[in-house]
């Protein structure tokens, strides 16, 4: 049904979006860098859990929709490209004070279930992952290949399986590396801020191609 080649491309794209500190990789560094590897390895179950269910919703809801129009596709890259710009925009703005936040340590340890839902909540809610299943899955979406919302559904569990292993080797070295992570929140605003620059640079490639189209 997928043909190799935009599996290829779906798998370079992903990498790009799941590398970049937005925030599931900050909750999941903060989490890390607070109560380390155990909570951390939570966190990314939840996140993952909750990403999952997000590509699930959007799959069921505009698979059926992008079948029939190219033009609501290209509406959609337009605006979550737009979107994912401003939101690096703002990351780059309050890089200082996120990075002082995540650097703090909470006096008790949440459960484990309450880290789950957390997590759950932040991958769910994630505009990041939102923007990226909305805008930038059906530019892989091949309607000669069959069901629209099955090659979506596709996507959505090979990206949640990728988004878990990323964040999960950000969540294992952030509770390695508590100590030096929150020793110096220089370190945590550059890390911060590269993050906002890849999600500017990708809204800004995502609404070129969209126009370009």
């Amino acid at each position: 049904m997928i043909s190799t080649g935009q599996l290829t491309t779906f798998f370079i794209a992903s990498i790009a979006i799941i590398i970049v500190p937005g925030p599931s990789v900050l909750f999941t560094l903060a989490r890390g860098v607070a109560w380390g590897r155990s909570v951390a390895v939570l966190t990314v179950l939840g996140n993952s859990i909750g990403t999952l269910v997000l590509s699930i919703v959007v799959a069921i809801g505009l698979g059926p929709l992008l079948a029939h129009s190219k033009l609501l596709a290209t509406v959609l890259q337009i605006a979550g490209g737009t979107y994912l710009l401003w939101l690096g925009i703002e990351a780059l703005r309050h890089r200082h004070a996120h990075a002082k936040a995540m650097a703090q340590r909470e006096s008790v340890r949440p459960s484990n279930l309450h880290v789950i839902r957390q997590g759950f909540t932040v991958g769910v809610l994630n505009p990041k992952s939102l923007v990226f299943f909305a805008a930038v899955f059906p530019h892989f979406v091949d309607r000669s290949k069959g069901s629209v919302t099955i090659q979506l559904l596709i996507f959505g569990g090979i990206f949640s399986v990728m988004a878990f292993m990323s964040d999960g080797t950000w969540g294992f070295i952030a509770g390695t590396a508590r100590e030096w992570l929150s020793g110096s929140t220089t370190r945590l605003v550059v890390l911060r801020t590269i993050g906002a620059c890849v999600m500017m640079t990708l809204g800004t490639i995502i609404v070129v191609t969209a126009i370009s189209q």
